[in-house]
């Protein structure tokens, strides 16, 4: 089969990643052989392919946002048959033993492994999944609307959670990509009023478009202070700034697997009166049912940048360049839909 391994991480992407021949992986006991009909790029796939995050596995096929149809059922799954419509999302699988794991904080898992870190991906033909660690898909969505929301989506989701909103309350967003669009669709569905913090007009007029109250650069800080802020750019000088606009009381969730150095915080403008900061880490499995169970009951607003299979380098340039409108995600497209 053919696929993309990250075959020299560094700060060149085009030299970082390979289109190669490779073969065809084997479901184990307990696996799904998944054929890949889309994969979305997401920015932790960025990080990997640029040396940002350590290398776990050579040569690593990256992509955890895998939406395809199984190919082969190996022994021992039940559940799943020949032909059912699967998601594979970043999250590959923990030990179920810990302390950690027993109290439903499995994303927290220190022997936890990865799609597309410590396991091939989805940039490729052909992946596989452990049957219990495999989503069943939402109905209404192609392919391409479905694969951001299983990292994107669902990280989005958790940090949503995290961020303690009250009901009803003003949420800032930091960043608007293919996490962040999704996030403040279903913070409006739930009846927020969201406030939009980014320096892409073009950005901003998406989130305009989904329903934000204001969409301004972060600098300019939003009209109203926050009861709870999410920052997706993986950013260090953004905390302090969050921080400031933050009510009393206020929580900021970071929903990052990497983060340039926060500046120094001063407690009396940022920390005093409540203030809180907490880090997303991953997602448990739970997580993903339950925002795919919310895109089942709740349309949402997929906005995706389509790229072929064969142009996955440059969709991972134009995702650090800042070039891409909500989500990147290749598959098999009409030229005309994109790059």
């Amino acid at each position: 089969m053919l696929g993309w391994q990250v075959t020299n991480p560094g700060a060149d992407v085009r030299r970082a990643v390979s289109r190669v021949e490779m073969a065809t992986p084997r479901p184990g006991a307990g696996e799904l052989l998944v054929a890949v009909d889309a994969c979305g790029v997401c920015r932790t796939d960025l990080h990997v392919a640029s040396g940002e995050l350590p290398v776990h596995r050579r040569s690593v096929v990256p992509g955890h946002e895998v939406v395809g149809h199984v190919a082969e059922v190996g022994a021992d799954v039940t559940g799943w048959r020949a032909g059912d419509r699967v998601g594979v999302a970043w999250l590959r699988e923990t030990d179920g033993t810990c302390h950690f794991c027993t109290r439903g904080n499995e994303n927290l898992c220190p022997a936890s492994r990865y799609t597309g870190w410590d396991a091939d991906g989805g940039y490729a033909e052909f992946t596989t999944v452990r049957a219990d660690f495999a989503y069943a898909l939402p109905s209404g969505y192609t392919d391409a609307e479905l694969a951001p929301l299983l990292c994107a989506g669902i990280i989005g989701f958790r940090a949503l959670r995290l961020s303690d909103l009250p009901p009803g309350g003003r949420l800032g967003i930091y960043g608007f990509g293919g996490s962040a669009h999704l996030t403040a669709q279903v913070a409006i569905a739930q009846g927020a009023e969201v406030h939009v913090l980014t320096r892409s007009p073009r950005a901003q007029q998406l989130a305009l478009d989904l329903g934000a109250a204001s969409a301004r650069d972060a600098g300019e800080g939003p009209p109203v202070p926050l009861d709870s802020a999410i920052i997706f750019a993986p950013v260090g000088t953004l905390v302090p700034t969050a921080l400031r606009a933050l009510d009393r009381g206020g929580t900021l969730a970071i929903a990052g697997i990497y983060l340039t150095d926060i500046p120094s915080l001063r407690y009396e403008e940022e920390l005093f009166q409540e203030r809180t900061v907490r880090s997303v880490t991953a997602n448990t499995r739970q997580d993903g049912r339950d925002l795919l169970d919310f895109a089942e009951h709740h349309r949402l607003e997929v906005a995706v940048t389509p790229y072929a299979w064969e142009n996955a380098d440059a969709a991972l340039i134009d995702l650090a360049e800042g070039r891409v409108r909500g989500a990147a995600v290749l598959g098999t497209f009409d030229p005309a839909e994109g790059p």
